[in-house]
C-alpha cells in the first residue's frame, strides 16, 4: 500500500522486489507509460508529469479566479498570494535564506541565464571563465562578455581538472576585489555525460574574486542542492525537468548582493517603480520584480509549489539513490555488451575515471561489427520503431562533444573559416563519424525494466551488424 505524508506526496512501501518503493509510484503517477507501451529514457530532456500534479493544477485553475498580478483587484491579489507562496517554496526547497536570496521566475533555465548575461557588468578588467562542458545557453554568455571587452577562457575536460581551473581563475589581468574578477559559469551536472562537477568550486571561484553562475538544470531533478552550504551567486533551473509539470517555468535564484551588481540594458512592463516617457527616465523596481519582464506565468507558477511538495513527499535523497542505482545498472549492462568476436558494442563517454561522480545521464555511441560508430540517425529510427524515447545528437553541448571525440583546435578553427553548404560537409571536414552521440537518461519514473528494454533493443538490433546510413534524411543542424 501507499501512504501519503503531510505534503501530499506518496511514499511507496519497500519490498524485496521493489527495494526503493517507487514501482508503485510508477503505476499510480506514470501509468500512461506502460499503458501506451512507452519506454521513456530522456529525463534530462524533460521530466514526466505525474497525473496528480496535472489534475491538481486543473482543479485549482477551474476552481478559483486568478488575474494579472499587476493590480489590486481580488483576482490579482489571489494570483499575487500564490506567486509569493511559490517564491517561499523555492527558497525552502533549496534551504536558501530569504535575506540572502531572491527568486526570479523565468520561462526556463535559458531565460534565467540570459538575464544574468545581459546585465552582468563585464568589462576589459573582468573575465568570463567557463567549463568546456557546458550547455549552449551557458556558452552564449561569451557573446555578452566579448561585446564589453571581457576575456573569455574555457577550462577543458569532461572531468574538469582542478589545477587547470585554478590557473584560469588566477590568470593575471582581471581585478581581484570581491565580485570584480568576473564570472565563472559551469554545470553542477553535465547534460552530456552525467558527470557531477564539484560544488566546492563555487567557494573556490568566489575566493578568487569571481561571481559564480551555476547551471543546475540537469542536477536538481535527482540531487539535493543546499544553498545554505554552497552559495552560488546565480543558480538557474527549469522546473519541468524536476517534476514534469508545468512547462514554461524556470527560476533564477540569485543572491541579493549579486543582483545589486547587475545593470539591466532595458526595462519593461512590471520591472519599473516609476517611469517617464517625455523626460525619458525610469527607476527599476526592487529585487526580483526588476527582472521579471512583463507578466509572469501566473496560472502555472503555483504548480511549482505543488511540484516541490510532491518531490518532498517522495524525498530527494530517495530519488537520488533510485536514479543512481539505475544508472549504475545501466552502465554495467552497457559495458557487458559485446559482438561475437568480443569487441565492444558500446562506447560510453565520461565514465573512464574510476572516481567519477556520475548521475542518471549516460552518453554513448553504438559500435557496429566493424568497430565504427553507428550513425545516430539509425539509432533514432530504430529506437522509435520500438517505442523507445531517447535523445541523439549533440545535446546543445559542443564542448563536451569536441572533448569526447578529441577534436584538435586547429581542425575546429579550419571549420570556422570554411563556408560549407551543409552540416554533413562540416562533419566530413572535422572527421566526425556522427553528429554527436546517443543519450539515455533516467528519472524518478524509471524502473529496471526500462533499462532491460534498452539493452535488449541494442543487442537484438546491432549485435554483429554493420548498419548503413542509406536513405536517411540529411541533418539540418546540431
Amino acid at each position: 500500500m501507499d501512504t501519503a505524508d503531510a505534503t501530499g506526496g506518496i511514499r511507496g512501501t519497500a519490498t524485496e522486489e521493489d527495494p526503493d518503493g517507487l514501482a508503485e509510484l510508477r503505476t499510480r503517477e506514470f501509468g500512461y507509460l506502460d499503458e501506451g507501451g512507452h519506454t521513456y529514457l530522456d529525463h534530462t530532456g524533460a521530466g514526466l508529469p505525474p497525473r496528480s500534479l496535472v489534475l491538481g493544477s486543473a482543479r485549482r485553475i477551474t476552481g478559483g479566479l486568478f488575474g494579472n498580478p499587476h493590480s489590486e483587484n481580488p483576482a490579482s491579489r489571489a494570483s499575487g498570494l500564490l506567486l509569493s507562496e511559490a517564491r517561499r517554496a523555492v527558497l525552502r526547497y533549496f534551504n536558501a535564506d530569504p535575506d540572502e536570496y531572491a527568486v526570479i521566475f523565468t520561462p526556463n533555465t535559458t531565460g534565467a541565464l540570459r538575464l544574468v548575461g545581459e546585465a552582468y557588468p563585464f568589462s576589459r578588467d573582468s573575465g568570463l571563465v567557463m567549463s568546456l562542458d557546458n550547455h549552449n545557453s551557458v556558452n552564449g554568455l561569451r557573446e555578452y562578455a566579448r561585446a564589453r571587452g571581457a576575456a573569455t577562457e574555457y577550462v577543458p575536460g569532461l572531468h574538469i581538472d582542478e589545477g587547470r581551473l585554478l590557473a584560469a581563475l588566477s590568470a593575471p589581468g582581471p581585478r581581484r576585489g570581491a565580485g570584480s574578477g568576473g564570472l565563472f559559469a559551469y554545470p553542477a551536472q553535465s547534460n552530456f555525460t552525467g558527470v557531477r562537477h564539484s560544488l566546492d568550486w563555487i567557494g573556490t571561484a568566489q575566493a578568487h574574486g569571481y561571481d559564480v553562475l551555476l547551471d543546475a538544470a540537469a542536477f536538481v531533478p535527482a540531487n539535493v542542492l543546499d544553498l545554505s552550504r554552497h552559495h552560488p551567486d546565480f543558480t538557474a533551473v527549469s522546473w519541468y525537468k524536476v517534476f514534469g509539470h508545468p512547462t514554461g517555468v524556470g527560476s533564477l535564484i540569485a543572491r541579493r548582493a549579486a543582483l545589486a551588481r547587475l545593470r539591466r540594458p532595458w526595462f519593461s512592463g512590471g520591472t519599473i517603480y516609476a517611469v517617464s516617457a517625455q523626460a525619458q527616465w525610469h527607476v527599476l523596481a526592487a529585487d526580483e520584480a526588476a527582472f521579471e519582464d512583463g507578466t509572469v506565468n501566473f496560472l502555472s507558477v503555483p504548480d511549482v509549489t505543488a511540484g516541490l511538495a510532491w518531490i518532498d513527499g517522495i524525498g530527494m535523497h530517495r530519488i537520488h539513490a533510485h536514479v543512481t542505482a539505475l544508472a549504475r545498472r545501466l552502465r554495467t549492462g552497457l559495458a557487458a555488451l559485446r559482438h561475437s568476436d568480443g569487441s565492444p558494442l558500446v562506447q560510453v563517454y565520461g565514465a573512464e575515471r574510476a572516481d567519477a561522480d556520475l548521475g542518471g545521464t549516460v552518453a554513448l555511441n553504438l559500435l557496429g561489427a566493424d568497430g565504427r560508430v553507428i550513425d545516430e540517425r539509425v539509432v533514432t529510427r530504430d529506437s522509435a520503431a520500438r517505442g523507445i524515447s531517447l535523445r541523439t545528437g549533440c545535446f546543445c553541448n559542443p564542448g563536451a562533444g569536441e572533448e569526447a571525440f578529441a577534436l584538435p583546435l586547429t581542425r575546429l578553427r579550419t571549420a570556422a573559416r570554411s563556408r560549407l553548404g551543409s552540416l554533413e560537409e562540416y562533419l566530413d571536414l572535422l572527421g566526425l563519424p556522427s553528429a554527436g552521440a546517443v543519450r539515455v537518461s533516467l528519472g524518478v519514473s524509471s524502473q529496471p525494466r526500462d533499462i532491460e528494454t534498452f539493452l535488449t533493443f541494442v543487442t537484438e538490433t546491432y549485435r554483429d551488424r554493420t548498419p548503413g546510413a542509406t536513405g536517411l534524411a540529411a541533418r539540418e543542424g546540431c
